[in-house]
């Protein structure tokens, strides 16, 4: 499109869109021209969530940009996790890391050994994902950045050894949904290592200063790839002899 980019308008739209449990495709939007645009929309689309919960999911572009997104809605799954179905909601097994020290921008790159010194905690979740963009990142990044990376729902799970940050590529994995098993192999993360996307996050110069502060929590990536839940039900994991028991309702 060739309307001039306002990401007030984008917010607006991408809020309406979410909360009608709508997607549009990306041919639709005036599209960001920069991730700096991405972002001051992906902001404003916050603000209009209401979401001040200091959970993110991290993740990294196609030219290898590490971008960020909070997760909302947030829950722990102790409490009775129930999050809003929509179609095209999909699913993904994750492993968390609660931060108990500050990683400030700095000039020296941080090596993976300072950013695990640094985790105080680590969990497995479980993130839900469904974007207002149809194609979701596929035809524009940015757009799917000012979206909030797609990001539609997180659970926490049960803490676990902070050594999975090692040892998560591998383990068993299982996870029914509505009574039928959608994946059962062993967790496979897209980069092998859990941890890459956060590195390459904390590495980043041009990232806020307020970003990765003690009490910060950090999604990683998905060990399961992408599952599209086709209806409302209860999901069960099984990760080694870990398990995350939540459900998805119609909203």
């Amino acid at each position: 499109m060739t309307e001039t980019f306002d990401p007030r308008t984008l917010a607006a739209r991408l809020h309406s869109l979410r909360q009608a449990g709508r997607q549009e495709t990306t041919d639709t939007f005036a599209l960001p021209a920069d991730l700096h645009q991405a972002m001051e929309a992906q902001n404003l689309l916050t603000a209009a969530d209401h979401i001040s919960s200091n959970a993110w999911k991290v993740t990294v572009s196609p030219q290898g940009q590490a971008v960020t997104a909070p997760l909302y809605p947030y829950a722990k799954a102790v409490s009775g996790a129930d999050i809003p179905w929509y179609p095209g909601l999909k699913f993904e097994t994750e492993i968390a890391v609660c931060l108990g020290g500050d990683l400030p921008v700095r000039a020296v790159p941080y090596s993976r050994a300072e950013v695990v010194e640094a985790i105080s905690a680590v969990y497995l979740g479980a993130e839900l994902l469904v974007s207002a963009v149809k194609e979701s990142g596929s035809v524009s990044f940015l757009l799917f950045v000012a979206d909030r990376l797609g990001n539609s729902g997180y659970v926490l799970g049960p803490e676990v050894e902070k050594t999975v940050v090692d040892t998560a590529a591998g383990t068993p994995l299982k996870v029914t949904h509505a009574g039928r098993t959608i994946y059962d192999s062993p967790a496979q993360h897209p980069k092998g290592d859990v941890l890459t996307w956060l590195v390459d996050y904390a590495n980043d110069g041009v990232r806020p200063e307020t970003s990765l502060k003690a009490g910060a929590l950090i999604t990683t990536g998905t060990l399961s790839g992408a599952i599209e839940l086709t209806e409302p039900g209860e999901i069960d994991i099984m990760f080694g002899d870990i398990r995350l028991s939540f459900s998805v309702s119609k909203a």
